[in-house]
């Protein structure tokens, strides 16, 4: 069977894929014109040099293959971790900021919780920031949060203002929790209560005090 150009054409670039030139299969003498075919050993040889080109190929592309899995790996359980605190802040925020409504609500109908006495001073309370006075007079407005390790809490602090004698002034903080101890979300207003008149100034504690 006689080869086409193309067929040719095609063995030679697979041959040469694989480093391997591809030879006449034939040999023409000078003298009589006549093919004779290529030996055994010669033909042997061929198939070992390409085999051996193949394999470093091979090696090279399972190693290409094995670093991608393996960064495509580190960056699924980095985005399922870092998935998991942003749930945990979530809960721990949803958390806080439900206890200081429910502690502002309690403060404005005076009802339920009392408020630590403070001096009359310029300065704001900061009696949140010990953590035995905040533990012994903090209050749970709700018994238990759902996905929290514990209960969301809430302090009011009193707070007199010299140049508003006739307001009622108070520091609420509210902390709330996600899974774990860790992830803790601390939530502050400033209520201001005058007359018919309430003044609320909302804000983020950026830095735990404890």
């Amino acid at each position: 069977m006689t080869d086409t150009p193309g067929r040719t054409a095609c063995r030679c670039v697979a041959h040469a894929l694989c480093g391997c030139l591809r030879r006449p299969a034939t040999l023409r003498l000078a003298s009589g014109g006549k093919r004779h075919r290529a030996s055994r050993p010669h033909r042997h040889a061929h198939r070992t040099r390409c085999r051996g080109a193949v394999l470093p190929i091979v090696l090279l592309i399972s190693a290409m293959l094995l670093a991608t899995s393996a960064a495509w790996f580190e960056a699924s359980v980095a985005a399922a971790r870092s998935a998991v605190n942003v749930r945990d802040y979530l809960e721990a925020f949803h958390a806080a900021d439900s206890a200081l409504s429910l502690c502002v609500r309690s403060v404005v109908a005076g009802t339920g919780i009392g408020a630590l006495a403070s001096p009359s001073v310029a300065r704001e309370p900061a009696q949140w920031k010990v953590e035995a006075t905040f533990e012994a007079a903090a209050a749970t407005p709700v018994a238990q949060w759902p996905g929290a390790l514990r209960a969301p809490q809430c302090m009011v602090e009193g707070w007199s203002l010299p140049a508003r004698p006739d307001a009622r002034a108070y520091l609420l903080t509210s902390r709330g929790f996600g899974m774990n101890k860790d992830s803790q979300v601390w939530l502050q207003m400033q209520l201001v209560i005058d007359g018919d008149r309430i003044e609320r100034h909302w804000r983020r504690v950026a830095a735990r005090p404890f």
